[in-house]
C-alpha cells in the first residue's frame, strides 16, 4: 500500500508543494531516496532534510517494533493531517470568536450611547418642567 502526501520542497530557496509517495523501501535504502534524486535531477529541487530524517526514523521504529513501515507511515501521515485540520479549525474558531467579541463590544458601546443620549433627553425634559 503506497501512501501519498504533499511536502513543501526546496527549489533554490523557494518552497513549493510536491506530491510524494511512500511505500515499503528495499532493504538499506531510504524510502524517499529515488524521489529526492529525481526531484533534484529533473526539477532542481530537494525534499527537506527534516522530512528525510523523519522517514529514516520511521524505518528504524518500524524495524525495532516489527510493524509494517507502510502502515506506520499511513498512521503518521493521517495523524499529521488530522492535527493540521484541528489547528486550522482552532484558528477559524479564534477568528470567529474575535469577530463576535468585537461585535458584542460595538453593541455595548451603541447601547451605552443610546442610554446616555436618552438620559440626557430625560434630564432636559425634567429641566423644562
Amino acid at each position: 500500500m503506497v501512501k501519498k502526501f504533499t511536502a513543501n520542497c526546496d527549489f533554490g530557496g523557494k518552497k513549493s508543494p510536491v506530491t510524494l509517495y511512500v511505500g515499503d523501501p528495499a532493504a538499506g535504502t531510504h524510502p524517499l531516496n529515488f524521489q529526492n534524486k529525481w526531484l533534484s535531477d529533473t526539477k532542481g529541487g530537494s525534499v527537506p532534510s527534516e522530512i528525510m530524517d523523519s522517514f529514516s526514523k520511521l524505518i528504524e521504529i518500524a524495524a525495532k517494533n516489527r510493524v509494517s513501515f507502510e502502515e506506520l507511515c499511513a498512521y503518521v501521515i493521517d495523524e499529521l493531517k488530522s492535527s493540521s485540520t484541528i489547528a486550522d479549525d482552532a484558528k477559524q474558531a479564534t477568528a470567529v470568536s474575535s469577530v463576535d467579541q468585537k461585535n458584542e463590544k460595538k453593541i455595548e458601546e451603541s447601547s451605552t450611547k443610546t442610554t446616555t443620549s436618552s438620559d440626557k433627553k430625560d434630564e432636559s425634559e425634567d429641566e423644562k418642567k
